[in-house]
Parts: C-alpha cells; structure tokens; sequence
C-alpha cells in the first residue's frame, strides 16, 4: 500500500513542487485550484499552460516554490502527439468544427517529413488565433469565438527536434522538442498548408520540461486522494 502525503510533513514556507500528469479537458488552472482547496493555501502555482484537449506533464509550485514558475517555464518542452491531414479546424484541434475538407490521397510520407523539416530549427511562427495571447487587452480566443478577425505578431521559437511518422496516413504521429513560447497547433497548421491539404492536432501530450519527466508524475485523483491532513 502507497503511503499518504501528509500535509503536515511538507515545509510550506520553503516550498513544495509536485508533478502532475493533467487529464484530457481539465485546464491547467482547474488543476491548480484543486490542489489549492485541498491543500486550503492560496499559494499554488503552475508553470507551463497546457490546453483543455492536451494531457501531460504539470509543473505545480506550492508556497515560497513559486517564486521559481518562471524558472520551470523557461525550460525547453517535449510533446508527442497526431495531427490528421486533409480537415482542418479554426482552433487547429477538435475544440472547433471542421472548416474545411480537402484531398489528401496524393501526399506522401516523404513529403510529410519534409514539410516538418521546414519548420525545424530556429524558426519564426504565428500563434493560432485560439490562444491566451492578449490583444488590446483581451485574450485572442475570446474575440475568435466571436468569428472576429485576430491578428497576432510572429515570434522567434526554436524546435531541435520535429520528428514525424506518417506510415499511416492521414494520421501523422509527431515528436517535438521546442523552446518556450512554441505553439504546437501553429506548427500542425504551418505542416497542413505547406502539404496544400491542411491539417488539426487529434491528440496531444506533454512528455518532458527540462528534465521532469511525466513518467515520475502523479495522476490527479489519486495525488489528491493520497493527500491527507492529521
């Protein structure tokens, strides 16, 4: 049987850091806020947003440890993932409907592999218009649902490593290495409209920050399960 945490054994004044595997349609604060209402401090912090529709790796600070979020944030990121060629959608995932269905049967794994080449390296990259990037005061997404035009600057990102299978097309299975600031979605629709078809991210997860890996993280239910007050 696995041992509790007791509340009452963390140093709170130091600092606490846990690591959370985030569950598909929760979002990042919903994690956060539940670790904060049980732990019942207001000190909780997550460094590194992750959609409601990705899971993965969370870095969750608690107490004087916030002060290092921007730390953990600026530590480069890992992802794996699917995107799907020939649809594509106006948020890039499955959070819009689809806006557009174009023939895929002609694109190849080898032109697959060098359309991610493209955007490999040190690269400048749009941010998808569903996004927390704030424009004269309010966040992108909010004026996309609107169907208001969005238009956001590109930005410097560096990613060492896009690693893509497409043995099964038009499924493309993706590995990503990426700096800060990197928009997994803008790269997906970058990949679509270099191949001419477009492409939508299926399936995302964050595997790695630095080197936390998700591997040595919690899964929510039972870390907060696991948390007991004497």
């Amino acid at each position: 049987m696995v041992e509790p945490i007791l509340i009452s054994d963390m140093d709170f004044e130091k600092g606490e850091v846990f690591l959370v595997d985030k569950p598909l349609e929760w979002t990042s604060f919903d994690v956060v806020k539940k670790i904060r209402g049980r732990l019942k401090i207001k000190k909780v912090g997550h460094a590194g947003t992750l959609d409601p529709l990705a899971t993965g790796l969370l870095i969750v600070c608690a107490g004087k440890a916030t002060k290092k979020i921007n730390e953990y944030q600026d530590l480069g990121k890992t992802y794996t993932g699917k995107m799907v060629l020939g649809k594509t959608t106006p948020s890039v995932d499955l959070e819009t409907e689809f806006d557009s269905d174009k023939p895929c049967n002609h694109i190849t794994p080898e032109q697959v592999t060098e359309a991610a080449a493209k955007w490999t390296g040190d690269i400048v990259q749009i941010p998808p218009i569903y996004s927390a990037i704030k424009v004269d005061g309010e966040r992108a997404y909010k004026a996309a649902r609107r169907k208001e035009e969005v238009k956001l600057k590109p930005r410097p990102v560096q990613v060492p490593v896009f690693e893509v299978d497409a043995s099964n097309l038009p499924e493309v299975s993706f590995k990503i290495q990426c700096s800060k600031g990197t928009y997994i979605r803008s790269l997906v629709r970058d990949v679509g409209e270099e191949l001419g078809c477009g492409a939508y991210m299926s399936e995302l997860r964050r595997t790695a920050i630095g080197d936390f890996q998700v591997d040595d993280a919690f899964v929510l239910e039972d870390f907060i399960s696991r948390l007991q007050r004497d």
